[in-house]
């Protein structure tokens, strides 16, 4: 049995330091490191990854991939192989366990790091004037963390935030 997420929830901005290590804030990281790992870090959208512990994440994925695996095996997807196909390359690209160390530092994998608009590397100028943000947003999402470039985080604030009390309202 997965077990319970606790509620995350608080905004920060974090640096990524030139070894590519975040490092989550402590009100962040405890609650969500309590119950050890290991841990996924998954593409969501656009400028947006989701920090999970695996058990947790396994638990919300594997269902529905297991009822994809049947309907094609037993050919129910034979009318949908560009679906099937879409299905199947973004799930192979879509997660990485990461690592979390004792300090809260988690390596941002470089296909996260593109992902993301973090794409330098360790052979690219690591100075205050290389291309891209420095920092991502770090936020709780009740049930997972997610890590934002700044500008996509915004954004998405702007669409979805005068529809955010009633959505409270819905869900409480």
């Amino acid at each position: 049995m997965s077990p319970t997420p606790p509620f995350l929830e608080g905004e920060f901005r974090c640096r990524v330091d030139p070894r590519h290590r975040l490092a989550i804030p402590q009100a962040l990281a405890e609650p969500f490191t309590a119950a050890g790992g290991p841990y996924v870090l998954a593409k969501e959208r656009s400028g947006c990854a989701s920090l999970w512990n695996a058990e947790v994440w396994q638990s919300t994925v594997k269902l529905k991939v297991e009822l994809a695996k049947q309907k094609v095996q037993a050919g129910l997807w034979n009318h949908r192989i560009a679906q099937a196909q879409m299905f199947g390359r973004l799930l192979s690209t879509r997660h990485a366990e990461v690592v979390i160390d004792q300090k809260f530092r988690l390596v941002v994998p470089d296909d996260f790091r593109q992902f993301l608009g973090l794409a330098e590397t360790a052979s690219e100028p690591q100075g205050e004037d290389s291309p891209g943000p420095r920092h991502l947003t770090v936020l709780g999402a009740a049930v997972c963390l997610e890590l934002w470039h700044p500008d996509a985080w915004l954004a998405y604030l702007a669409r979805r935030m005068p529809r955010f009390r009633r959505l409270m309202e819905r869900l409480s």
